[in-house]
């Protein structure tokens, strides 16, 4: 792990997209200020564990705990031919 001391208003780049400045200080609290671009997630680690745990969980779903979810979904347009759509 890298440790770098920074005060206000100073920023660590990560690669050439991800700068990370600090905002300000208080106490034993920071606060950070992440710029980032939209494809790069960016998530507290609790809110990303909690990400991970649904999304395993949601992986382990089998389809009888899917049973009634095709009644609540409402089917879309009728889909034309590939070659009525490239006309």
């Amino acid at each position: 792990m890298l440790v770098l001391s920074r005060q206000r208003d100073e920023t660590i780049m990560i690669g050439d997209d991800i700068e990370i400045t600090v905002v300000d200080i208080r106490g034993d609290k920071i606060r950070l200020g992440i710029s980032a671009p939209p494809r790069i997630a960016v998530h507290r680690k609790e809110v990303y564990e909690a990400i991970k745990a649904e999304n395993a969980r949601a992986a382990g779903l089998s389809a009888s705990d899917l049973t009634g979810v095709d009644g609540a979904v409402s089917p879309g347009p009728p889909r034309r031919p590939a070659a009525a759509r490239l006309a």
